[in-house]
């Protein structure tokens, strides 16, 4: 248990909840330093989530460690940094980036079993990347996000802050794997375990890729995007408070379908539909092998 804050409680949800309920005019405690410190350290630990898997299977987030990370935001203080690491740097002198001094670039060692290659990626403070994780250069991982043993983040990849991605993911070139921190309440984006995220696709708005499903490349995922399932002959959309799902082990392709309206069709217009062509079998797992090449 974390030791208690004066006047601020016991746990560190306790001191998180008081800070973040701190008035907007008046500044923080001094105390709010070591608070963020350890929720940071206990993100980047994996012993703490900003989103967890309910025992109905549906995902939400973790509004009080949300807001910690807000509250690291308020607290911290913009100085200047120097890209490598995330070191500072002399304040007095002009610098090409400039971050709040709390949540700097990570920094790993190679008993964290975490492969970052040269070229201008970064992983923020308070993210997690489990053991086996590849980083291929230039990529970016948010803070509060969660990155599951052995997946890899290709070139020019986001994931966004509080976005969960589980075990052997492959985030092919430029995938976008969108964040959220505000509300609070809101879930994160997640790609569960064994998901191939093709080139250029993008996931946003709390959308759930279930496990071994496979976006091909281009392919686009909101709140407001239906999905056609040509093997089930359904529609998958998101709810009031349900987010769009892709079932497992779905294989996901850019398509299109024609404008209802008159004149739409009278102009051969037609809309952005991904479609689900199949479910994953032994022949598409072969397909997908070449990530084990890659790393």
């Amino acid at each position: 248990m974390s030791p208690a804050t004066p006047g601020l409680g016991t746990t560190l949800q306790e001191r998180i909840d008081a800070l973040h309920a701190w008035p907007a005019g008046e500044a923080l405690p001094e105390a709010a330093e070591e608070v963020v410190g350890e929720l940071l350290g206990r993100l980047e630990a994996g012993s703490l989530r900003s989103a967890v898997l309910e025992d109905d299977g549906s995902w939400a987030a973790v509004p009080w460690v949300k807001r910690g990370i807000l509250v690291a935001f308020r607290s911290g203080r913009v100085t200047p940094v120097a890209a490598p690491g995330g070191s500072v740097v002399d304040a007095r002198a002009p610098s090409a980036f400039l971050d709040k001094h709390n949540l700097p670039v990570r920094r790993f060692t190679a008993g964290e079993g975490v492969r970052v290659v040269p070229g201008g990626s970064a992983v923020r403070r308070g993210a997690y990347l489990g053991p086996g994780v590849v980083c291929m250069p230039p990529m970016y991982v948010n803070v509060g996000a969660w990155v599951g043993a052995g997946s890899m983040i290709d070139s020019h990849a986001l994931v966004g802050s509080c976005a969960q991605v589980g075990e052997r993911v492959h985030l092919s070139a430029a995938a976008q794997i969108g964040g959220v921190l505000e509300p609070v309440g809101a879930a994160p984006v997640v790609i569960e375990d064994d998901v191939l995220v093709g080139g250029n696709a993008g996931v946003y708005e709390g959308t759930v890729v279930r496990r071994g499903a496979v976006l091909a490349a281009g392919v686009i995922l909101t709140r407001g995007t239906p999905v056609f399932d040509l093997v089930r002959e359904k529609v998958y959309r998101a709810g009031p408070s349900r987010p769009l799902e892709i079932p497992e082990d779905a294989v996901v392709v850019p398509g299109g379908r024609a404008v209802t309206g008159e004149w739409g069709r009278a102009q051969g217009l037609s809309l952005f539909a991904p479609v689900i062509v199949k479910y994953r079998d032994a022949g598409t797992d072969l397909a997908t092998t070449l990530e084990d090449w890659l790393r």
